[in-house]
């Protein structure tokens, strides 16, 4: 794991891992915090990570993000409100797609310089099939921090494995924790991974998926384009596109065979829009569902005003 983590810049001293990426942040969050306490989120974000926070009886604080993922201003808001946290994605940002560039690296690293008290979580959740490098935040800016790596999106769902970085005392708090619940992460299943991922065979398997994403996303972006219909997705595995009516074209788009995700769930105070995943999209395809997607979008001005 050092090995590949350190390549991108990730302090290596302190490892450890966790049974999936959620479960690690999950873990940290209710060993860092107390109910009512508040966590700086993507907006648009990751729905598992807004549901978890709220089952875990915390406050989500909106920050804004854009083709270079968080916004620094937003950011510092977020922190002046008194957040203890912070969960972000560096790359292949869910569902909005961005990435950092090194200058908003650089100034969100400014921003938490400032505020040395927050705990720093870095979810680089699907790293080796993401075409942006890594620009983490973690080398020179939080005291506190984490960086976490998971393999369910290229190994398999069901390799419940988790790989993080941390600063010491984040990682004494996450393994007491563990040690009390589940013990460890299965020997099995780390052995497992570890073959997979020192595989010649697999690693090009892996290799050739990353490319074949970004085949994909760029095809729907230029069919989007080319209709008029602005679109996002700088990275990752997702496109989202900004609608006035999220039910209008999810259930428009399902009267032509296609299935998005409404953007209600991703959202805390951004607005409207849908999530289509790329994944399955061949690249044939991408011009048939920016065609429909257009005429979804015809269809309900026409028959909503706009």
């Amino acid at each position: 794991m050092r090995d590949w983590l350190r390549p991108d810049g990730v302090p290596v001293e302190h490892v450890t891992f966790a049974h999936g990426a959620l479960d690690l942040v999950g873990r940290l969050l209710s060993v860092e915090l107390r109910p009512g306490d508040a966590v700086a989120m993507e907006d648009p974000g990751y729905h598992h990570l807004l549901d978890l926070v709220t089952a875990l009886g915390l406050r989500s604080v909106p920050v804004a993000v854009d083709d270079e993922g968080m916004c620094p201003d937003a950011l510092r808001r977020a922190l002046g409100a008194g957040v203890r946290a912070v969960v972000y994605s560096p790359r292949g940002q869910n569902p909005y797609g961005g990435c950092f560039s090194s200058e908003r690296r650089e100034a969100l690293a400014e921003v938490l310089r400032e505020s040395q008290d927050v705990l720093v979580v870095e979810n680089d959740h699907a790293s080796a099939v993401t075409d942006a490098p890594v620009r983490t935040l973690t080398a020179d800016g939080p005291a506190r921090w984490v960086h976490v790596r998971t393999v369910s999106k290229f190994l398999g769902a069901d390799l419940r494995w988790a790989a993080a970085a941390c600063d010491p005392t984040t990682l004494a708090r996450h393994d007491g924790r563990l040690l009390l619940t589940s013990g460890w992460v299965s020997h099995l299943l780390q052995e497992t991974v570890h073959g997979l991922m020192t595989d010649e065979g697999t690693r090009a398997l892996v290799s050739r998926a990353r490319e074949t994403y970004t085949v994909r996303r760029t095809a729907l972006l230029r069919e989007l384009a080319s209709r008029g219909i602005p679109a996002h997705g700088a990275s990752g595995m997702n496109v989202w596109v900004a609608v006035t009516d999220e039910s209008a074209v999810v259930n428009g788009l399902r009267s032509y065979g296609w299935w998005v995700a409404a953007g209600a769930r991703f959202r805390l105070s951004s607005g409207p829009g849908v999530r289509i995943s790329v994944a399955d999209l061949e690249p044939a395809d991408a011009a048939r569902l920016a065609s429909d997607f257009a005429s979804v979008l015809g269809e309900s001005e026409a028959t909503y005003g706009g």
